[in-house]
């Protein structure tokens, strides 16, 4: 008898190879060239909740193109998370440009993404939003493997690599 292959659901660690493009078709991130799969616990929140959606049911060797609005991706772009903030904040003598990226603590102990969009004298202009923030998104998906998770990826909420976690 032959086994029946496994498929994408809650609880399954799934390796996915994936393109994501913007609506004009230019590449925003890949991990197939040369690349190793992307890992994750499905249902552990590592990858966004409607592409996670979309794997359901797929089995190895898969393909899939998905679409997704800004309110399935990274949400709409906010205007009242851009802001100015003094020049001084930034550490000294460093060469800060427009469209540099990076992240920033809120307060609360999360990292929130940061692009500079400009200067105006002793301030920088930045966008607090995601990069992707009000992008349509396009992912295409190939699915890599799955496998049931272990016991601790259950517990611990990820997967881990061979020979167990590395946090």
């Amino acid at each position: 008898m032959v086994p029946t292959p496994q498929t994408v659901a809650a609880g399954k660690i799934v390796g996915i190879y994936y393109t994501l493009k913007d609506k004009s078709g230019a590449v925003i991130d890949t991990n197939r060239k040369g690349g190793k799969p992307l890992v994750f616990l499905h249902g552990g929140g590592t990858i966004l909740p409607a592409l996670e959606a979309a794997l359901l049911g797929l089995a190895k060797d898969a393909e899939i193109s998905v679409q997704l609005t800004p309110e399935q991706g990274y949400g709409v772009a906010k205007p009242e998370l851009h802001k100015r903030v003094p020049r001084k904040a930034f550490p000294a003598g460093r060469e800060l440009k427009v469209g540099m990226h990076f992240n920033s603590g809120d307060g609360k102990g999360h990292n929130v993404p940061v692009t500079i969009t400009g200067f105006e004298g002793d301030e920088v202009l930045v966008d607090h939003n995601h990069p992707l923030a009000g992008a349509e998104l396009f992912f295409q998906v190939t699915i890599a493997g799955v496998r049931d998770a272990s016991a601790e990826e259950r517990q611990h909420g990820h997967a881990h690599g061979p020979g167990g976690h590395h946090h």
